[in-house]
């Protein structure tokens, strides 16, 4: 079996140079699988481009980013829409919110994320979570839609352990990327409180990268640096890690149906 990135944005200009080099070390240290999260209606095009160029690599989604919700989110909301009703993507994101960057569009944060969760719902598709210093609230906005089919990742986590188990209540997923490396601190200890049956593997490309790449451009092929840090946390052998969140991942996109559905495309 082998690792799967549940969130990478290797579709950016960070990666033009070396986009065919970067997926080749990737496919080297095991990185088989790469979902991709659409930002807004500028990103579509490159991250359908990629996703053609490396067919059953790489995977997109769509959805529109929090921090893209601006003024005319409600334009941006129908070409997301035009995009759905036009093809089948492996989720719906990257949705939530963000109160870290901007406050001045909260209101017309939380409306975005509930027709994009409601969206999920028809297309019975996964949602892929932003919540970057609105994580309590990002949680609540879940809670209140969830009625037992609305199933997920909180990408980046990096939460209490009350938020990771209120989180795993709802049934999603816990995203963990490269902060789990950068030192010893509370996020090693909520991790050891939650099976990890209960979380993916993601590096966020280009951010975040983990140690010793900190700082640098962070890319697919350090998944499997996570994954050692998390079997340290977790005692578990890094196989086994690799093993459960591997098909945690298979499980959260449904992939058999996704890549049956890019087959006939």
């Amino acid at each position: 079996m082998d690792y799967i990135d549940s969130h990478a944005h290797i579709y950016l200009p960070d990666f033009d140079r070396d986009r065919n080099d970067m997926i080749h070390r990737s496919l080297d240290a095991g990185v088989k699988q790469i979902y991709m999260p659409n930002i807004d209606h500028t990103t579509v095009d490159s991250m359908l481009e990629t996703e053609a160029r490396y067919p059953g690599i790489c995977f997109a989604t769509m959805g529109l980013h929090p921090c893209s919700v601006k003024k005319d989110f409600a334009r941006e909301l129908y070409n997301v829409e035009e995009w759905l009703v036009r093809r089948r993507f492996s989720a719906i994101g990257e949705i939530g919110t963000d109160l870290y960057w901007d406050k001045t569009f909260w209101d017309e944060q939380q409306e975005a994320f509930n027709v994009q969760a409601a969206w999920a719902l028809q297309y019975d598709l996964p949602v892929i979570i932003h919540c970057r210093e609105s994580l309590d609230q990002t949680i609540a906005l879940v809670e209140r839609f969830q009625d037992g089919r609305l199933r997920g990742v909180f990408h980046c986590f990096g939460g209490t352990e009350t938020q990771a188990s209120r989180i795993v209540k709802t049934g999603f997923y816990l995203g963990i990327g490269g902060i789990i490396t950068f030192r010893k601190g509370e996020l090693e200890h909520v991790l050891r409180t939650i099976e990890p049956r209960h979380i993916v593997l993601e590096t966020d490309s280009p951010y975040l990268a983990p140690v010793p790449y900190r700082g640098k451009r962070n890319e697919p092929a350090y998944v499997p640096l996570v994954a050692k840090k998390l079997a340290e946390v977790k005692d578990l052998p890094p196989e086994r890690v690799m093993e459960i969140t591997t098909e945690n991942a298979l499980r959260l996109f449904n992939s058999n149906r996704t890549a049956s559905v890019h087959e006939t495309q």
